[in-house]
């Protein structure tokens, strides 16, 4: 495993879309500090009907390539709980985190605990990212999509950026919550009214099909599922 330490924090400005930082700008130090029990505990398992630690861990650390990227990285549990799980035997080489929030790649850093390998850079995924990047084995939109402005022909956009950066055989996965084609429960009904009408979710217009068919135009291979009301997706070799 290399021993060169990646650079902590890209030193260029991302160029920011005006809409794009809406739901990135939640995401303060106090948030974050919510986000595990809120998030991933309360709202997975009774709004979302979509278990973190039976459904999303495991998918996330069953696509997890040796040379990986990470968009929108929350608090960084996903990459953390997984090279826990692999063991050191079994850890990306590398991991390059992605967000539009300082204080999300601060904490996701510190949390995976593995400076010689994880690289952040600050930056909107939907253009493209500063910096000579390699290509990856994986790429991971977990939680992302369903807070970008628009419907998902506008969000589109993030799949024609990222594909670049994905190595033949590589996969782009990921997970959104779903606004259409799905039935919400009371608890999550009143979650998503909340947070489409502050601006942390734009999802009324996701459905399963709309995002498939956007990630079809992009690659030839497709997999999705719908796990309560949460959308799995899997996609291979970019066009």
């Amino acid at each position: 495993m290399s021993t060169a330490r990646p650079a902590s924090i890209s030193s260029a400005q991302p160029l920011l879309a005006p809409d794009t930082t809406m739901g990135a700008k939640y995401y303060s130090s106090l948030a974050l500090n919510l986000y595990d029990l809120w998030v991933l505990k309360i709202s997975n398992s009774f709004a979302w009907g979509c278990p973190t630690s039976s459904v999303l861990q495991p998918y996330f650390t069953g696509n997890l390539g040796r040379k990986h990227m990470d968009v929108g990285v929350g608090t960084g549990y996903f990459p953390a709980t997984a090279l826990e799980q692999l063991g050191q035997d079994g850890s990306p080489e590398s991991i390059t985190l992605v967000d539009l929030n300082e204080n999300s790649l601060e904490l996701a850093k510190k949390r995976i605990g593995r400076s010689d390998i994880t690289q952040t850079i600050l930056a909107d995924a939907l253009r493209p990212l500063p910096g000579d990047l390699p290509r990856f084995d994986s790429i991971s939109i977990f939680y992302l999509l369903h807070c970008l402005p628009g419907p998902p022909r506008h969000k589109a956009s993030i799949f024609e950026n990222l594909k670049t950066y994905l190595n033949d055989g590589g996969v782009l996965f990921g997970a959104t919550i779903l606004g259409k084609g799905v039935e919400h429960n009371l608890f999550g009904e009143l979650i998503m009214t909340v947070y489409n009408w502050t601006g942390i979710f734009d999802n009324r217009l996701d459905s399963q099909e709309a995002f498939v068919g956007v990630l079809k135009e992009n690659f030839a291979r497709v997999e999705s599922e719908v796990v309560g009301r949460v959308l799995l997706f899997r996609a291979w070799q970019p066009l």
